[in-house]
């Protein structure tokens, strides 16, 4: 065992004013399982990239660990898997490197094609087996789920919670809750460190949240029942102080008896007044402590159109097609999205659902089966892919015909700074760049929203408020994501998809 110190951390890059870190101080045990959360745009992998020295920093960072980084970049994809992994920890047996497969449900052919052929999801576990295999590593794993179906994060998440010295950055909260033991959690103002899964830290950061604003609201409270006796107090004081000057001992000598218990009344009522001055300053100064870590978590708003007839879409025995001769993907999907329905597409990686929207939305053509659409059908999608944003958000607003400043209050709802709004789209986190696809999709008036994996790189907070809207909104929707949180409590039917080998079947 032993700990990364950090000592009064300082780091801001050089383009922006504002530091990431200010002062900061905590310590790590290299036996947990460390959970990393926070908010886009916080700092998280910056933070693993200090650990790492790849930038410099005012402050200490004491470790005596050496540090492994996922995701790992592999130079050369079109080597034999076996190869890659050699490299990665050339000290591993290859028995090693089976059992490790094996506890991640990794079948071992792939150690025998080229890496370039393992889907995203086999070769974020055949890395993440390799890196584990490296003794005496502490690694830092950044956000592993992005490209895992909702199967395999169970698998990566078991296989997590058996291991030993890592730093996990991840929003999915039920993959958190499976393998760690410890939260860090970089809030608004401070870093926090704490024993437990996610589950329990939100509990308490909620409780903690509500606990300070109802101290906030009693200050307020008796902030106003102290000006309003300072008032009253600074009133009296001054008719005091009033009656004890205007006397005139040389013509009212009878009253020279009367000035004295007078000037002891008015010093009591000036004392009064300063000592309500000064329980109103303390009162103010408790109030700066409370609520500086509040995440301000507003309500989003979404207006969908209503279709003017029941069914919008309707698959019969659809599949997309591939190749030449075309190839289906998957196994032939049948079913209707009507007004209100919110379908989330389930099944493992690669087996059509990314497929299935261009067909819905008419850019892939070649496909098995019957499609029908409604006539001016009105449809907003969210990909995946978010390589194409480019140039500034005023541009992108323009191109897609939406107002700049309401996707600019949408963003500054989803925890945008103004300073973020004004920089290029390709500056971006990951994560905020996804908030930018769904912002402009929320400003979109449809009757049919289509969300490829939206909360990629999303923090929870964001999740939260999008889920709120969608249940509030109830728009028609057919999406895919594997964040089993949100999905199961959003969607009101679910379609499993399977590969061409299989079946597809929907079910309520």
């Amino acid at each position: 065992m032993s700990m990364i110190k950090v000592e009064n951390l300082t780091f801001s890059y050089p383009s922006s004013y504002d530091p990431i870190f200010e002062n900061v101080s905590f310590q790590i045990d290299t036996d947990w399982k460390l959970g990393f959360v926070g908010r886009n745009g916080r700092g998280k992998t910056t933070f693993l990239n200090l650990l790492m020295d790849q930038y410099e920093y005012r402050g200490k960072i004491i470790k005596s660990v050496r540090f492994d980084y996922f995701p790992y970049l592999v130079k050369d994809t079109k080597k034999w898997t076996m190869e890659v992994l050699n490299e990665v920890c050339p000290q591993a047996e290859e028995w090693q490197i089976r059992k490790e497969l094996y506890a991640l449900e990794v079948d071992e052919e792939v150690l025998w094609r080229p890496f370039e052929t393992l889907s995203n999801g086999e070769q974020t576990k055949v890395l993440l087996a390799a890196l584990f295999l490296n003794e005496g590593h502490f690694l830092l794993i950044d956000e592993p789920t992005n490209h895992l179906d909702q199967e395999a994060r169970t698998a990566v998440s078991r296989y997590l919670s058996k291991r030993e010295s890592f730093i996990l950055v991840s929003h999915d909260r039920a993959f958190l809750d499976g393998c760690v033991d410890h939260i860090l959690a970089l809030n608004r103002q401070d870093i926090e460190l704490q024993q437990g899964n996610f589950s329990s830290w939100y509990e308490n950061r909620k409780r903690q949240d509500a606990f300070e604003q109802a101290e906030n609201n009693r200050l307020k409270r008796e902030n106003r029942q102290l000006e309003e006796g300072a008032r009253q107090s600074g009133k009296w004081a001054d008719q005091a102080e009033a009656s004890k000057i205007g006397r005139n001992p040389k013509k009212q000598e009878t009253f020279i008896g009367t000035r004295a218990y007078l000037g002891e009344k008015s010093r009591r009522m000036q004392q009064q007044r300063k000592n309500m001055e000064r329980r109103q300053t303390r009162a103010i100064q408790e109030k700066k402590e409370l609520l500086k870590n509040v995440e301000t978590v507003e309500s989003l708003k979404l207006f969908p159109l209503s279709y003017h007839s029941q069914r919008l879409v309707v698959l019969e025995q659809v599949s997309a097609c591939y190749g030449n001769p075309p190839i289906p993907v998957s196994e032939p999907v049948t079913m209707e999205i009507r007004n209100g329905d919110r379908i989330c597409l389930r099944g493992k990686n690669g087996c059509g659902k990314s497929s299935l929207f261009r067909l819905i939305l008419g850019e892939q053509t070649e496909a098995a089966g019957k499609i029908w659409r409604g006539s001016g059908l009105k449809i907003s999608y969210v990909s995946q892919d978010t390589s194409h944003l480019r140039g500034s958000l005023r541009e992108y607003a323009r191109a897609f015909q939406v107002e700049e400043h309401l996707i600019c209050a949408l963003l500054r709802k989803l925890d945008f700074s103004r300073e973020q709004l004004e920089k290029p789209l390709e500056a971006l986190s990951q994560g905020q760049k996804k908030k930018v696809l769904i912002a402009r999709s929320l400003c979109e008036q449809a009757h049919l929203y289509l969300w490829d994996e939206p909360l990629n790189y999303v923090d929870v907070y964001s999740r939260i408020q999008i889920q709120e809207l969608i249940l509030k909104f109830q728009p028609t929707m057919v999406f895919v994501e594997h964040d089993a949180e949100f999905a199961d409590r959003v969607a009101d039917q679910i379609l499993m998809m399977n590969p061409a080998t299989g079946r597809s079947q929907i079910r309520s």
